[in-house]
């Protein structure tokens, strides 16, 4: 398949002529034991096709059961998106041919879904200081089973197109998904590609926070599919989407949005049209290319799963859901900044990086507030903009993060060397304990090698010595300085600092 760059309009002058929509179509993955509709494990890796039974292989005969498990996780998204929630609501089968669903349909939710009309206001962060809510509209929050996984083998891109031969592993055919699908956003105009971006963000951190899915777009526990129109400007209408598949981060879904903004605009001030059909989304050139003609809702043949009974919530049973419910997302927020002590600004940047959910798991793990943000926000901010990835993306846990700072708080370490903690955690090497060892990290505080330090940084500069014995304790830097360089930055500088003034006073 050809990933040659498309002709692009510069941004500025697709806003002045085009209205952009949005829509977003978010699968979650559900962390529930057991798959939708049998009793096989819902887990991750292991052999392949070794998680599967008649069921979730399509055999005849093979009759399906709901997860009741996974209807409770549906009803409180919908609930926590303000949406209703149907008193009656039935699956449908899905019918396509393609290897990755061996029955040849998947059940899915067609006109019937379990939650409907709700909403999630997104807070952007507006520059100069302060945020800007856009409502986000939810059209439907639907049950679904997952797919098998594809494997292409041979080729240059890991896709269909030009591979030998595939391969299928159905451990994951029949995982439960919960699929949330926006009505177009509208009116957002240039910031767009950060609307799609903070709404997916902030609808993963309401995931996570109800404890119904890890969440992880690394993993594949949260898909999103961009739809994107352009129309021309003032006009009211909406234009042919397109939509870009499986969009794995969130830094590609603004991305995304944008290019293909980009790309629409030149088709259509061409005088040209555009085709509607799914694009595949290349995280390494930055680019979208073609993937098939969309197909419509008929040309899936919907219709009512025969082997399955309706689900019929009972008032009560929502109700008691309700309960269960995280505190609201901008009440919660409001209440942390409180507690933690963050400005205004600081929590509008934690919010804009992605951050939340990893400082908010950093201090659960035990790191002072100031502490989990400063190097969510510093150090793994830059290693993630380095390379490429998200910041929940990166191969480091808040529990590893909170045991650095705990690291620095007992003086094991000092901020400096915890940077080396850091970067040997990243790159693989074990724990932070075991990067501080394998390294030799850890602070020397034994006062006779400092000792011997700081007599060595007077001998060599006695003039600050003698500014030092004058009173002139600011010019103790310097010798600090000094002793931190003679012992590789591996020492106590509070403990320095008093040895220099000891020994000059």
């Amino acid at each position: 398949m050809s990933t040659t760059t498309d002709a692009l309009m510069a941004y500025d002058d697709v806003l002045a002529a085009f209205d952009p929509a949005l829509g977003l179509e978010v699968h979650v993955e559900l962390n529930t034991a057991s798959k939708m509709f049998c009793g096989c494990p819902a887990t991750f890796g292991g052999e392949p096709n070794a998680g599967t039974c008649p069921t979730c292989l399509g055999l005849p005969g093979a009759m399906p059961v709901v997860n009741g498990k996974a209807v409770e996780s549906a009803i409180r998204i919908g609930l926590a998106l303000n949406c209703d929630i149907a008193e009656w609501c039935r699956f449908a089968r899905k019918n396509y041919f393609y290897p990755d669903m061996p029955k040849n349909f998947q059940t899915s939710q067609y006109d019937e879904p379990i939650a409907f009309d709700g909403y999630m206001d997104v807070t952007v962060p507006v520059e100069g200081g302060g945020d800007e809510v856009f409502r986000v509209e939810i059209e439907r929050a639907h049950m679904e089973e997952d797919t098998g996984k594809s494997l292409h083998v041979g080729g240059a891109t890991g896709r269909i197109h030009g591979a030998d031969y595939s391969l299928v592993d159905y451990n994951r055919a029949g995982i439960p998904l919960i699929e949330i699908v926006t009505r177009p956003i509208l009116g957002a105009g240039e910031r767009a590609p950060e609307v799609a971006k903070a709404y997916v963000s902030q609808l993963r951190e309401l995931i996570v926070a109800l404890g119904v899915s890890e969440a992880r777009m690394d993993q594949g526990n949260l898909r999103a599919d961009v739809n994107l129109s352009l129309a021309p400007k003032g006009s009211g209408v909406l234009g042919t989407r397109t939509e870009t598949k499986n969009v794995n981060s969130f830094r590609s879904v603004e991305r995304a949005v944008r290019y293909e903004m980009q790309r629409h605009a030149v088709i259509l001030s061409d005088g040209g049209s555009i085709l509607q059909e799914t694009r595949h989304w290349h995280e390494d050139t930055g680019i979208t290319t073609s993937g098939r003609e969309k197909s419509d809702a008929e040309d899936y043949r919907y219709f009512p799963e025969p082997d399955l009974v309706p689900v019929a919530p009972s008032r009560e049973w929502v109700e008691e859901l309700r309960g269960t419910l995280p505190e609201n997302p901008t009440v919660r927020r409001a209440r942390l900044q409180a507690e933690w002590g963050f400005s205004d600004m600081e929590m509008r940047d934690t919010i804009g990086a992605g951050a939340l959910g990893l400082v908010i798991e950093t201090i659960a793990e035990g790191a002072a507030p100031q502490a989990a943000r400063k190097w969510w926000l510093g150090e793994l901010a830059r290693r993630s903009n380095e390379d490429g990835v998200d910041l929940v993306d990166l191969p480091i846990t808040p529990a590893d993060v909170a045991r650095i700072q705990a690291l620095v708080d007992d003086k094991t370490v000092n901020d400096k060397l915890a940077r080396q903690v850091f970067e040997g955690v990243l790159a693989g090497e074990g724990t932070p304990d075991e990067v501080v060892a394998s390294r030799g990290l850890a602070v020397v505080s034994d006062d006779g090698a400092l000792g011997a330090a700081v007599d060595n940084a007077i001998a060599a500069n006695p003039d600050v010595a003698d500014k030092i014995r004058e009173g002139k304790v600011a010019a103790a830097g310097a010798l600090i300085g000094a002793v931190m360089k003679e012992m590789r930055g591996q020492a106590d500088a509070g403990r320095v600092r008093e040895l220099i003034l000891e020994k000059l006073a």
